[in-house]
Order: C-alpha cells, then structure tokens, then sequence
C-alpha cells in the first residue's frame, strides 16, 4: 500500500532561485512547476518541491528537532566534492570519513544542510 518518499518540500523565499541553485549544482532538473511551486528531479528519481515561504526564516542548527538534511548519494566523492567546490557552495566543514562513507557538509541557496555521501557499502 505505501510506497516510500515521493517529495520532500522546501519553503524558500525564492523558489526559482532555490530550483536552479539545484539545477546548476547538484544535476537536478526542473520536471513540473505550477504556482510558484516547483518540484526538482535528481538524476535517481528522487525529488524535491520549492514552494514559496511565508514569514522570516528559523536559522536551525544541525542538531535542532526537524529535518536537519538532505544527504546527496555519489559514486565518485571527489569528482563531486571538487565540483560544487568549483561553483563557490559553502562547506560547513572539510570532508571526512566514517564507517567506511565519506561525507561533507554544505549548504544549498537558502542555507539548508546538505552532505555528500559516498557509501562503501550500501544499507541493507
């Protein structure tokens, strides 16, 4: 009966301007807007909706209750790491490794936590 995940939502002051942050560095694409909405397409299937926000924005920190992050699969963690590198994203830190997965933190557009994950071996 329930399938999974379908989307995750975002509220940002900016939709479009979030929905191209996505576009430009993480190779994601916009696959269907209406009304300011815009849901983004990563090249697995998963997907993100932008809508736009209402009143001024929380400033969380990593740990704070809520969605803390959104953890973005790589197979090659350098080549990606060196690209958002190249497009001026902020890191919250250096990369790292544990368990066997490397990982960096950084934020998107709007300041939402963000990591690249390379796993050594997937989760069962």
């Amino acid at each position: 009966m329930f399938k999974g995940v379908e989307h995750t939502a975002l509220a940002s002051p900016n939709p479009r301007r979030l929905a191209d942050w996505y576009v430009n560095n993480l190779e994601f694409h916009i696959n269907f807007e209406y009304a300011g909405n815009y849901f983004v397409k990563a090249p697995d299937g998963t997907m993100l909706e932008i809508i736009p926000s209402e009143g001024e924005p929380l400033k969380p920190a990593m740990k704070t209750p809520g969605i803390r992050h959104i953890a973005i699969a790589v197979d090659d963690f350098d080549t990606a790491h060196a690209h958002i590198r190249e497009k001026g994203v902020k890191f919250l830190g250096e990369p790292y490794e544990t368990q066997g997965n490397r990982l960096v933190f950084f934020e998107d557009g709007d300041g939402n936590f963000l990591h690249l994950i390379q796993r050594e071996k997937p989760l069962p």
